[in-house]
């Protein structure tokens, strides 16, 4: 459980020292991205406390979620439907489910 958390804080100083703007053509696609990974590093952090932590399939599922995201959003784009509302959504639903798990875990203990 510590290599997620470390991660993320290198993330977010990272971040920090290197602003990066995202031009706006590509927000839709790299908020899809963000919210997919996001639900991987939750997902992944509700696994470490069950025990259940498996670096491949997280590693896996992180790239396959965020490339899959953007994908559907890149598609949605073309067609001139806007499936990056539903993408939000689901990402954004599994991110809370997860942190729900989470806080249950913590306070049962």
């Amino acid at each position: 459980m510590v290599l997620p958390v470390t991660g993320l804080i290198i993330g977010i100083i990272i971040g920090i020292a290197f602003p990066i703007t995202v031009p706006l053509e590509y927000a839709k696609f790299m908020s899809v991205a963000l919210l997919a990974s996001l639900d991987s590093v939750f997902g992944g952090l509700r696994a470490g406390i069950e025990e259940k932590f498996d670096n491949t399939v997280f590693i896996t599922g992180f790239f396959t979620n965020a490339l899959l995201a953007a994908g559907l959003v890149y598609i949605g784009d073309r067609l001139g439907i806007d499936l990056y509302y539903v993408s939000l959504l689901a990402f954004g639903l599994r991110i809370f489910q997860n942190l729900a798990i989470i806080r249950r875990y913590f306070l049962k203990k």
